[in-house]
């Protein structure tokens, strides 16, 4: 059973991924980096599912890490959507690390990602309605 130490994610699991030797520095820290693209991926696939279409990354709101993610660690993505504009979405994101090997689940980090849904062009079109 995982033990949550920093209350209890916002959102659906929505990604899941393995950190690796290659997303690391020397001293086996993940790169920030690294993280901020797994949790673009997961707006990226909550957002299209939304849109029903395709979607990018217009902004991402205020980022700092509360914790280091280690090789090992399994990361976490959690999504909210959180707001629905005419051609844009605001998302809640939050990235937790399941530490290697243990049940301890603590959150690494949070944003708000702002998407926005494109036609077949490129160019904003309207979310659809929910339903």
């Amino acid at each position: 059973m995982v033990h949550y130490a920093d209350g209890r994610p916002i959102g659906d699991l929505t990604l899941r991924t393995l950190a690796m030797p290659s997303d690391a520095n020397a001293a086996g820290d993940i790169f920030g980096g690294w993280v901020m693209a797994q949790m673009d991926l997961a707006c990226g696939i909550r957002a299209a599912e939304r849109a029903r279409g395709r979607v990018v990354t217009a902004a991402v709101k205020e980022m700092s890490f509360a914790k280091p993610m280690k090789i090992g660690d399994t990361l976490c993505i959690y999504t909210h959507v959180e707001r629905v504009g005419r051609t844009s979405m605001t998302l809640k994101v939050e990235a937790w690390a399941q530490r290697y090997l243990s049940d301890l689940m603590e959150k690494v980090t949070h944003a708000d990602f702002v998407m926005v849904a494109l036609d077949g062009e490129g160019k904003p079109k309207a979310v659809p309605a929910e339903g």
